[in-house]
């Protein structure tokens, strides 16, 4: 290319030409390039936009550690670092894993070099605070920027807004945004979207509705993003499918394309009213228009068949998933195991656990809890105790629900001496259910008590009424009634259902 000619590139030419070589994954081209540069011959070159060009170039293509020394190469050739650089090096920090706390000492250094606050550097300080939760810190910072006499503009506040939002803390997110108009800042589309997003998750289409109307109102076309908020919204609730489907087709009237986040939230509302082969067109139809579903959209697909019982389809996607390398989450492995272990189809339960297990996702309490209950269910109650012996094996510690579950199932096939059994081993290890799930399994011990002898159930109930502390304080010497009335009743046949 002759880069040492300097008739043949200019330091505004780099500017342009280093983020675009960075957004096409070329940072090892980029990094040639700019040690190339004429810098001796033409100082132009010592320009800080350049240095800013190619660091913002290697952030695009995720070279962190090449963008930090190009930042510290800035010093050493006494090029002055401007807001701009300090905007950057933040979101960098914040990208690579830094710190709220590294980044506004960071921000401290660079005021010390003459760096001063500025709109660019403050948005990109305030969102590594927000997305550490940071929130009252954040509108501090916010504070302190006017202060100094710098107005807040739109992105600052839709950052802190996301932040409430995404914490559940709407009304604050709407105190923001009153304030943001007060102060006659224009709500963008992304303000809009973060409200709707909000609503969307509580389940409140109508404010979805009155916001996608307002935005419309306000002069701003609603995205794909808003009208996915809107049929997220409907597709969490029961019922409301058709709703969904229909602010879906709005969509499309519209000549908005739908994304992979659209057609989830579809699939979903159809998984939900179980409408298990609606959810499969939508797919269908997804893959037709070329969209490349994400592991969310399996995830609500396989629910979907997980739900109706169809395991044929159920494995019809999961190896569909595997083909296209689409790496499942615990959600996804719950799903599928609990949708081949219900279906009595325990040699795909088994095949589930392992190849999740082979992608980093190890067994759990959760795990065995559905194993012994798809078992149980399935009259396969010999099994749960080889099960027991697996968890030990793995070192996981079973809990209320495990031992609830193995009762349920021995006292179903009226085996009272294995029920008694483990429930003396539940409530030993301290794992009692909560007082609802007691009251029941002890009014079927009542029911059952004559079948057992009398003192072990008397003893049972001594320990878990102590371990529950629902035991009075007995005086000494005084009978308990309670045992007293029973001994008189159950000398009469059927007394144990009077009242």
């Amino acid at each position: 290319m002759g880069l040492r000619e300097p008739c043949l590139v200019s330091p505004k030419a780099c500017s342009v030409l280093f983020p675009v070589l960075g957004r096409a994954g070329k940072g090892e081209e980029l990094l040639v390039l700019f040690k190339n540069l004429p810098f001796e011959q033409n100082k132009l070159f010592r320009d800080v936009r350049v240095y800013n060009s190619v660091i913002t170039g290697l952030l695009f293509c995720g070279r962190f550690d090449d963008a930090w020394k190009v930042f510290e190469l800035m010093e050493t050739s006494n090029v002055q670092p401007d807001h701009v650089t300090s905007s950057i090096m933040i979101t960098i920090m914040r990208m690579r894993g830094d710190s709220a706390k590294e980044a506004w000492e960071f921000f401290e250094m660079m005021n010390k070099k003459g760096v001063k606050w500025s709109l660019e550097a403050v948005g990109a300080l305030i969102k590594s605070f927000c997305d550490e939760g940071l929130k009252k810190e954040a509108l501090i910072i916010q504070s302190e920027l006017e202060k100094r006499g710098i107005s807040s503009n739109a992105v600052i506040y839709n950052t802190i807004m996301d932040a409430y939002s995404k914490s559940n803390q709407v009304e604050e997110a709407e105190g923001l945004f009153a304030e943001m108009k007060a102060k006659g800042i224009a709500p963008t589309a992304a303000t809009y979207n973060t409200l709707m997003d909000a609503y969307s998750r509580r389940m409140q289409p109508e404010i979805v509705e009155k916001l996608l109307e307002e935005m419309e109102g306000a002069g701003l076309e609603p995205n794909v993003r808003s009208y996915t908020c809107l049929i997220s919204a409907y597709g969490r609730q029961k019922k409301m499918s058709d709703m969904a489907a229909d602010a879906f087709l709005r969509m499309k009237k519209v000549d908005i394309k739908p994304s992979s986040h659209s057609y989830t939230a579809l699939i979903h509302a159809y998984s939900l009213d179980g409408w298990h082969e609606k959810a499969y067109i939508a797919f269908e139809n997804m893959l037709r228009e070329g969209i490349k579903p994400s592991i969310e959209t399996y995830t609500a697909l396989l629910d979907a068949f997980r739900r109706a019982g169809d395991t044929e389809t159920l494995m019809k996607i999961w190896k569909k998933m595997m083909r296209d390398k689409v790496k499942g989450t615990h959600v996804t492995f719950n799903i599928l195991l609990d949708g081949f272990a219900k279906q009595g189809q325990y040699i795909e339960a088994r095949d589930v656990i392992c190849e999740f297990g082979k992608l980093g996702f190890p067994s759990t309490v959760l795990t065995y809890n559905m194993l012994m209950n798809a078992y149980a269910r399935g009259g396969q109650e010999s099994k749960l105790p080889q099960l027991l012996k697996e968890m030990a094996a793995l070192n996981l510690k079973p809990d209320s629900v495990t031992y609830s579950t193995m009762i349920y199932a021995y006292l179903r096939v009226r085996d009272f001496k294995r029920a008694f059994f483990y429930h003396k081993q539940m409530v030993r290890s301290g794992q009692v259910p909560d007082a609802k799930s007691y009251q029941k399994m002890r009014a079927i011990l009542d029911v059952k008590a004559k079948i057992k002898n009398r003192k072990d159930k008397s003893a049972l109930m001594g320990i878990i009424e102590s371990s529950m502390g629902l035991m009075k304080q007995k005086k000494k010497g005084k009978k308990d009634e309670f045992w007293k009335n029973r001994k008189k009743r159950s000398r009469f046949p059927g007394s144990a259902h009077q009242s």
